[in-house]
C-alpha cells in the first residue's frame, strides 16, 4: 500500500451525469484544475449498471454535457417513440460520456481521473483494486456529485423477503430468460415497471401474461410536450401554457389536476383510478396504449413477501407458482430526498435547480460557482433554489413553485438570460426566441403562458400554505 498526495482546485466526487456536467462547465468557463474520483471503472455513474435494454425517457437532446451534443437531431422512424426525437438508449450514453472523458477533459491537461476509488471523505480517497491510499489538498470546493444517490436494478436491496424456491430477478436479466415461464409478475408502478412492461410487449409477450403490480398509480408526463424543437413548439410551449391556465384556473388541487389532464399536460394508466404518485415519469401516447393491453393490474399497496404460492401485500394476497418469473422493478431511481443547501463552506452539492434535469442543474450550477459576479454564498444559493425531487402529488406543486420561483429570478439577470439561450442543455430558451414575432398563433401562445404565470404562481402558493396550516 502506498500513500499519494495531490493538490487540485475542485474534488469532484462522482463521475456520474451530475458530476461530468460539472466538471465540463468547470472546464470552459475557469482555468481550474479538477480531480474526479469514483467507484465505477468508466465514466457514467449509474449507466454503467443499467439494464440492457433502457433508455432516456426524454429527448437526448437534454441530456448530458454542455459542450458535447449528445442528440443525433433525429426523429425516431419507427418503434413506440415514433415522431418524436429520439431518446439515447443506455450503451450510447455509457459511450458518450466514455468519450467526453477521453477526447474532452483528458487531453485538456487539467482534468485527473481516479477510477475504481471509494471516497472516504476529508478530500481522501482508496483505489479499491490496489488499496492505494490518496490525499488531496482542494484550493476551492469538493464538490459531492453523489448526494442524489441514484438507485439501481441491479444493486437495490428489495424491501420485501422472497422465498428461496420463486423466480425472481432483477429487471437487468430479463434479457437472459431462455424458456417461457408461466407468466411474468412486474413488481413496482415507476419508470422501471413500465420500461419492463414496455419491453415483454415489445417482444410479443402476451399481455395476459403479464401481472402487473401497481402499488400507488402515477400521474404521467406526455413525452410529445418535452420535445425541445421548433417543429413542436405548439405541444411544448402549448403545454406549458395550459398547465399555468389550469393551474390559475383552479379551485382546489384535485380540480387542478383534473384541468391539467384535460388539457393534455398529465396522463393516467387508468382513467377510473385516481393517481397518488408523481414521480416524473415520461411516456408517448404510443407507450401509454401498450400499457393499457395490460389488465391483470394489482392495486394492493406493497409487497411484503413473494412466496412459492401467493405475494402477500399490505391490502391483501394473490396467487403466483414456481413457474412465474417475478421481476424486481421496485427500485427508486432517487432515494436521497432531503434538500440541504447547494453553497455550504468549501462544499458543493448540486442537487436539481429545475425539475427532471439533472445535467442542466449541474452546469448551471457550476456556472454560478465559476462566475465571478455571485462572490458569495448566500446570492449563489438564491439563485441556486433547490427544486425538490417529487414523490406524491404535493410534491409536483412544490417543485413546479420552486421551478416558476427560479425562472423568475433567472428572467432578472441579464447574464444568466443570455447563458441559459447559450446553454444546449436549455432547449426552451432558444425555442421560445426562435419565434418569428409575425407568428401570430406562437406569439399567442407565448402570451398566454406569460399571462398566467403569476395568477399561477399564486395558486401553488395558496396549495402550500393551506398543506402547511393542516400539517401545523
Amino acid at each position: 500500500m502506498t500513500t499519494f498526495t495531490h493538490e487540485t482546485d475542485y474534488l469532484i466526487v462522482g463521475a456520474g451525469a451530475v458530476g461530468m456536467a460539472f466538471a465540463d462547465v468547470l472546464l470552459s468557463e475557469t482555468d481550474a484544475n479538477i480531480m474526479i474520483v469514483d467507484k465505477y471503472h468508466k465514466p457514467g455513474g449509474h449507466w454503467n449498471v443499467a439494464y440492457p435494454f433502457v433508455t432516456l425517457h426524454q429527448p437526448s437532446a437534454f441530456y448530458g454535457v454542455s459542450s458535447t451534443e449528445l442528440s443525433k437531431g433525429c426523429i425516431d422512424k419507427n418503434g413506440l417513440n415514433k415522431g418524436l426525437n429520439e431518446l439515447a438508449t443506455g450503451a450510447e450514453v455509457s459511450a458518450y460520456f466514455d468519450n467526453v472523458m477521453r477526447e474532452r477533459f483528458l487531453p485538456s491537461g487539467r482534468v485527473s481521473y481516479f477510477p475504481m476509488s471509494e471516497y472516504k471523505g476529508n478530500g481522501q480517497f482508496v483505489s479499491v483494486i490496489n488499496d492505494d491510499e490518496h490525499q488531496v489538498t482542494v484550493n476551492k470546493k469538493i464538490v459531492d456529485a453523489t448526494y442524489l444517490k441514484t438507485s439501481v436494478p441491479s444493486t437495490h436491496k428489495p424491501s420485501f423477503t422472497v422465498d428461496d424456491s420463486a423466480q425472481f430477478m432483477p429487471i437487468n436479466d430479463l434479457v437472459n430468460i431462455d424458456k417461457k415461464p408461466a407468466g411474468f409478475v412486474i413488481i413496482g408502478g415507476g419508470k422501471t415497471g413500465i420500461d419492463a412492461c414496455l419491453w415483454l410487449l415489445e417482444n410479443k409477450v402476451n399481455p395476459d401474461d403479464i401481472q402487473w403490480i401497481v402499488p400507488r398509480d402515477a400521474w404521467l408526463i406526455d413525452r410529445k410536450n418535452t420535445q425541445p424543437t421548433i417543429e413542436f413548439f405548439n405541444d411544448a410551449i402549448g403545454a406549458q401554457a395550459a398547465q399555468m391556465e389550469a393551474i390559475a384556473q383552479s379551485t382546489s388541487v384535485d380540480d387542478m389536476f383534473s384541468r391539467l389532464e384535460k388539457a393534455g399536460v398529465f396522463l393516467r394508466l387508468d382513467e377510473t383510478v385516481w393517481p397518488q404518485m408523481f414521480h416524473g415519469a415520461t411516456v408517448s401516447q404510443m407507450e401509454l396504449a401498450e400499457l393499457k393491453k395490460i389488465k391483470n393490474v394489482v392495486r394492493k399497496g406493497r409487497v411484503t413477501h413473494v412466496g412459492q404460492d401467493n405475494i402477500q401485500l399490505e391490502q391483501g394476497e394473490i396467487k403466483t407458482s414456481p413457474e412465474h418469473i417475478h421481476v424486481d422493478c421496485s427500485a427508486s431511481a432517487i432515494t436521497n430526498l432531503a434538500v440541504k443547501p447547494i453553497f455550504s463552506g468549501n462544499v458543493v452539492t448540486p442537487q436539481t435547480v429545475r425539475s427532471y434535469q439533472p445535467a442542466f442543474s449541474a452546469a448551471f450550477i457550476a456556472h454560478i460557482e465559476a462566475s465571478e459576479k455571485y462572490p458569495d454564498e448566500k446570492s449563489k444559493n438564491h439563485i441556486c433554489g433547490v427544486v425538490p425531487l417529487p414523490n406524491g402529488v404535493m410534491d409536483w406543486v412544490r417543485l413546479t413553485a420552486a421551478f416558476m420561483r427560479n425562472q423568475h429570478i433567472w428572467s432578472q439577470d441579464d447574464d444568466l438570460k443570455q447563458w441559459l439561450l447559450e446553454n444546449r442543455l436549455d432547449g426552451f430558451s432558444q425555442l421560445v426566441r426562435s419565434v418569428d414575432k409575425t407568428d401570430m398563433e406562437k406569439m399567442m401562445i407565448l402570451g398566454r403562458l406569460r399571462e398566467n404565470a403569476m395568477p399561477a404562481m399564486g395558486k401553488l402558493q395558496q396549495y402550500l400554505a393551506a398543506e402547511a396550516a393542516q400539517g401545523a
